[in-house]
């Protein structure tokens, strides 16, 4: 047999076969991203619950050591009653937003306080992932 005259034949995918491949791999993708995402929020939950946790474990030690919640969350960085019995920072770093970026809602009245996050939209109120979280 002459080699001079030998058929040369490309090999490689069809058009066809990349396109069934495409279509498998899209299929899956929108099976398991919804599972992915709720995930995701079920962590953001966890997360602002253990936050709102830390956060109170700071305020009862000021209130320990001061006899009464600060005003804001502020007063677990910064002496803002001027006594001597404070002994702070009550955090290691500044006060965390929420997983969200929001702020914590908190609000005291020396002796008692609430904490709270709005949760994924902000506002007050909602429900599932825009439920206000607090413990």
């Amino acid at each position: 047999m002459n080699t001079q005259y030998a058929v040369n034949r490309q090999t490689g995918f069809t058009l066809i076969e990349i396109l069934v491949v495409m279509a498998i791999i899209s299929m899956l993708a929108i099976m398991v991203a919804p599972n992915i995402f709720k995930q995701q929020a079920g962590a953001n939950r966890d997360g602002a619950r253990s936050q709102i946790a830390s956060l109170e474990a700071a305020l009862d030690t000021h209130r320990l050591d001061v006899g009464e919640y600060p005003d804001s969350l502020d007063g677990l960085m910064t002496n803002e009653t001027g006594r001597a019995s404070w002994n702070g920072p009550y955090l290691r770093r500044a006060v965390p937003k929420d997983p969200w970026g929001n702020d914590f809602v908190y609000d005291a009245s020396g002796r008692e306080f609430t904490l709270i996050s709005y949760g994924a939209d902000g506002e007050r109120g909602g429900e599932d992932d825009d439920a206000d979280i607090g413990l």
